[in-house]
């Protein structure tokens, strides 16, 4: 049994949520490192953050955790 309800959105979707991720992290000058077909890290205020694509979830020392592709792009547009 799969871990997620809905295995086949997920392996639909998430090869374009983690190229848009990767597309918007760049375009803000961050150097961003395909950790796995489901997860992407980089640096931001020498922590490293990791962003989940598929579920949105993004965790990191220097940064609210939380849920959503524009949650953290607005964080790290706004430095924290």
């Amino acid at each position: 049994m799969s871990k997620r309800l809905d295995s086949e959105k997920q392996k639909n979707l998430e090869p374009i949520r983690m190229q848009y991720a990767i597309k918007e992290i760049s375009a803000l000058g961050f150097e961003v490192t395909k950790e796995n077909d489901t997860e992407i890290s980089f640096e931001f205020n020498s922590s490293k953050i990791k962003f989940f694509p598929f579920s949105g979830w993004h965790t990191g020392k220097s940064i609210n955790d939380g849920r959503g592709i524009y949650k953290l792009l607005k964080q790290l547009k706004n430095g924290t």
